[in-house]
């Protein structure tokens, strides 16, 4: 997909006729593609999740050269993201950029209001558009799709509509159901990947957001993907870590060798006490009933795409566990 005008015919995954994707699919596509096309150059806020995967593949089958996917790059931004989207860039052909900036710069953010992810938006967004000024492109294109607006409390859309960023998923009608069947029709990788919000999607609403805190998530969670788990958070509760381990995976969490080898590895990264949620992992659980900040697919970008995807083994055998291995001292 490194072609610089729209795909045709049958090379064109999105074309009438084609196999890849239903009928209504393909046409709310083709509608996203064509009103990328009308403009003179676009800028792609970009996590390299899939739906800003899916308007960056749109984009670029559209204007060519004149798509940018662009990365903010900030404390809440994990390093394994930023590579996920520089790779998922270049399997598109786009172009990829990034701007860098903090949001621990803005007392507003670091408070971790109701709000929180308002103030987060505005600044990635701004960025983007200042990116985007210096290229001499006058739209910026985010990743919201035709499900977000009614997902409850969604402080990020706010941004999103008061900086009048373009959302092409959106404005077609796309669903995220429908965008997970483009970015297969597009063979993209991504195509199954989890949501991932920010890491301060870890922190309960009104306490401060630092630079510590962040980092040990950050260090913790890496751990756990590191020996296998897939579905999983680690919160912060003011030093308490909080693991939450999707249900599939509950039981390797329950083993004793697990329970030994995470106590260490997170009290070694400044946690000073680690607890197992035996409700399991969920969304939106860092503040229970506190009218917490949803989290967000692809807020990490500003993009509009959450959850952690890892890639060890998860075999474990139901009987007999072996976990020393896997959870190394």
């Amino acid at each position: 997909m490194d072609q610089d005008a729209p795909a045709t015919g049958t090379d064109d995954p999105i074309a009438a006729g084609t196999d890849r994707l239903d009928p209504e699919t393909a046409e709310k596509a083709r509608a996203a593609r064509e009103a990328l096309a009308a403009r003179d150059g676009v800028l792609v806020a970009f996590s390299g999740g899939v739906d800003s995967s899916v308007v960056s593949a749109l984009a670029h089958d559209a204007l060519g050269e004149d798509a940018v996917a662009c990365t903010a790059r900030s404390e809440t931004l994990p390093a394994a993201e930023l590579d996920d989207a520089k790779r998922v860039a270049e399997e598109i052909g786009i172009r990829h950029d990034t701007v860098t900036f903090s949001e621990l710069d803005d007392p507003n953010f670091v408070a971790n209001d109701g709000d929180r992810c308002y103030h987060c938006r505005t600044m990635r967004l701004g960025r983007m558009y200042d990116r985007a000024r210096e290229l001499g492109i006058e739209t910026v294109c985010d990743g919201t799709n035709a499900d977000d607006p009614g997902e409850g409390h969604r402080p990020g859309l706010r941004a999103v509509e008061e900086l009048e960023v373009s959302s092409p998923l959106l404005d077609a009608g796309i669903t995220k159901e429908e965008v997970r069947a483009v970015a297969e029709a597009y063979d993209l990788s991504v195509a199954d990947k989890p949501s991932m919000a920010c890491l301060s999607s870890r922190i309960p609403t009104g306490l401060e957001v630092t630079e510590a805190r962040l980092s040990r998530v950050e260090r913790a969670e890496n751990r756990l993907r590191e020996w296998g788990f897939e579905g999983f958070r680690v919160r912060d509760h003011d030093g308490l870590a909080r693991i939450e381990i999707a249900p599939e995976e509950l039981e390797r969490a329950l083993d004793p060798a697990f329970a030994d080898a995470v106590h260490e590895h997170l009290t070694e990264i400044g946690f000073e006490y680690v607890t197992l949620d035996m409700a399991g992992y969920r969304t939106g659980s860092v503040s229970p009933g506190g009218g917490e900040t949803a989290e967000r697919d692809d807020d990490a970008a500003g993009d509009g795409d959450d959850d952690a995807a890892g890639d060890g083994d998860d075999t474990a055998d139901a009987e007999g566990l072996d976990l020393d291995r896997r959870y190394p001292r």
